[in-house]
């Protein structure tokens, strides 16, 4: 195997038309020989936070609710939620730490804080989850489908999310609208 590209973005390639992946920007949580899984961080859905904590039962009158999209993280289980966030002090029931201070959370106790002082500074809510099965994401990164570059909070917590396909090309140094849709092998 190449190399282990968790805490890293996967960046769609102009060319890449796949209904799903189509000016992606995934966060991968998860790489090793077994495949990979990451989150789509940069669809938002028509679905608010605060729909959705409502359809959960689940009590949160704060702002950042009100406003905030809830993403579409991927094609597969889109009714599973999971959380990106950066604190991890509260101990939310199944939280994993991805590194020192990215954690995803998948349990539900975490949506009771968020937007709260009792929760994560920044968050992620999304529906979904992007999967590869073992030499799956090599083989897609060897038919030049995604930029890989390392990831940081900035463009996870802190940059809009119709701004992140742009923003993760320019981390490499790359105008990403300036790439021809073809591609090749030297």
């Amino acid at each position: 195997m190449e190399s282990n590209l968790q805490n890293c973005f996967l960046v769609a390639m102009p060319a890449l038309n796949d209904t799903f992946f189509y000016r992606s920007v995934v966060y991968l949580c998860e790489h090793d020989q077994n495949g990979a899984m990451g989150l789509i961080i940069n669809r938002p859905t028509k679905v608010m936070l605060e729909e959705l904590l409502s359809h959960l039962k689940i009590e949160n009158d704060s702002d950042y609710i009100k406003n905030t999209p809830v993403l579409f993280g991927g094609p597969v289980q889109k009714g599973q939620g999971m959380v990106i966030h950066d604190q991890a002090e509260a101990g939310w029931k199944s939280s994993l730490k991805l590194t020192d201070n990215i954690f995803l959370t998948t349990s539900t106790d975490i949506l009771e804080a968020i937007g709260t002082e009792q929760g994560p500074e920044h968050a992620l809510v999304t529906l979904g989850y992007a999967g590869w099965g073992a030499g799956q994401l090599e083989q897609e990164l060897a038919d030049n489908s995604w930029l890989t570059v390392p990831a940081n909070q900035d463009l996870l917590f802190d940059t809009p999310a119709d701004e992140r396909w742009q923003a993760a090309a320019r981390l490499l140094g790359i105008d990403i609208n300036l790439m021809s849709n073809s591609s090749g092998h030297a």
